[in-house]
């Protein structure tokens, strides 16, 4: 990924694992948010006829969550402030990386970084629960994790997991890590 976006901070991690109900308490908060591509392309191809589903065709899920990636980088609001985005484009490349094979170092290359911190919410099997958006099993869950925390990782980010602590503690830990 070529370049800095400083203050656009991505919360990946664990499906199911409370990256929404965190970004909802940082918005409350006064901070920008960027919903997860993942649920509104699962909402609108649900809406419709759509195939672009996880559990159809996750190679064409995870193509619309790229570009809808991307979009959101393209129109968060820049300004002195934090913008969270609850996942992102590595999360979308990696997934393309695990349906197809396309390498996710090249499809990021294009791409600007995030912040170097990146937040993971890890399994939390109290908390999981499918719903009409999600699905895959809990086991499903914790593979995408392992999958997310490593490519983190590989691609330079200082990975920090976050406890299995209410929001509001979690809201904190992030914001406290970020000075």
């Amino acid at each position: 990924m070529k370049g800095t976006a400083p203050r656009h901070v991505v919360l990946s991690g664990c499906s199911g694992g409370g990256k929404s109900t965190l970004l909802e308490a940082l918005a409350r908060r006064g901070h920008a948010t960027v919903e997860e591509p993942g649920r509104r392309i699962v909402a609108q191809e649900l809406a419709g006829d759509g195939t672009a589903l996880p559990w159809i065709d996750m190679a064409a899920f995870a193509r619309r969550a790229l570009e809808l990636a991307a979009q959101d980088r393209r129109t968060a609001a820049p300004g002195p402030g934090w913008t969270f985005f609850d996942r992102g484009l590595v999360d979308a490349a990696v997934a393309l990386e695990h349906a197809c094979g396309t390498q996710a170092g090249r499809i990021l290359g294009a791409h600007p970084r995030y912040w170097n911190r990146v937040f993971l919410t890890p399994p939390w099997p109290e908390i999981y629960h499918g719903d009409d958006a999600r699905r895959h099993g809990y086991a499903d869950a914790v593979a995408e994790y392992e999958r997310l925390h490593q490519a983190y990782r590989r691609f330079g980010y200082r990975v920090t997991v976050l406890p299995r602590l209410p929001v509001e503690a979690r809201a904190d830990i992030v914001l406290a890590e970020l000075g």
